[in-house]
């Protein structure tokens, strides 16, 4: 298993291939839909005006962001009546949700990679062979697991959105992850459907 430091740099998100696997130690931040959409219209397509916090959020998360990851997670939190936040339970977001933006998101903030369960469509693929980046799989059902991996809550952003949308920045060692998508255009998510493709359509012939 391979350790990764973040901040990631560009040569190494590129000596990774399909089917390595990981560990990520260093800050990286969640984000979901809510968070992705608010990335995508407010700064990045700008079809909305910034309100309230929205300017002092987004200066605070570039530096978290670049060359680093975000990770697609609804967490479970303790401490929110103290501020003394823990994460309980972390298990990974079904990813394609974020499809229609995360190809803007990456090349915007400059980041190396997403961490999510289920892999990402073509405009993800792309924007990884572009940034660079990877698409980092994350176990699903292993939520208690993973939030092992937190060492700590750095801080949160966008707590008005809920608890599984806010931004949660993380302090994380040896998080464990597969790389199912890589900077080569390579796709271990697109390689099972096409070969299930193939055995469904063998499967119909016989019957």
């Amino acid at each position: 298993m391979r350790e990764l430091n973040i901040p990631i740099s560009p040569d190494t998100i590129r000596s990774l291939h399909t089917g390595d696997t990981v560990t990520l130690t260093g800050i990286l931040a969640t984000g979901r839909d809510t968070v992705h959409k608010w990335m995508i219209d407010t700064f990045i397509r700008k079809t909305k005006t910034p309100g309230d916090d929205d300017l002092e959020v987004y200066e605070a998360i570039k530096p978290v962001f670049k060359e680093s990851l975000i990770y697609h997670c609804g967490p479970v939190v303790s401490g929110l009546g103290t501020g003394d936040y823990k994460f309980v339970a972390a298990g990974p977001t079904t990813s394609i949700r974020e499809e229609p933006y995360q190809s803007e998101v990456m090349h915007h903030f400059d980041m190396r990679g997403v961490i999510g369960k289920g892999g990402m469509g073509a405009n993800t693929l792309q924007a990884c062979q572009d940034v660079p980046a990877a698409y980092f799989h994350a176990i699903g059902g292993a939520a208690a697991l993973i939030a092992e991996s937190v060492e700590e809550v750095v801080g949160v952003y966008k707590l008005d959105f809920g608890v599984p949308e806010a931004i949660w920045v993380l302090k994380v060692k040896e998080f464990p992850v597969v790389v199912t998508m890589d900077s080569h255009g390579k796709s271990i998510h697109d390689e099972v459907e096409q070969a299930s493709k193939i055995k469904l359509a063998k499967l119909l012939e016989e019957s």
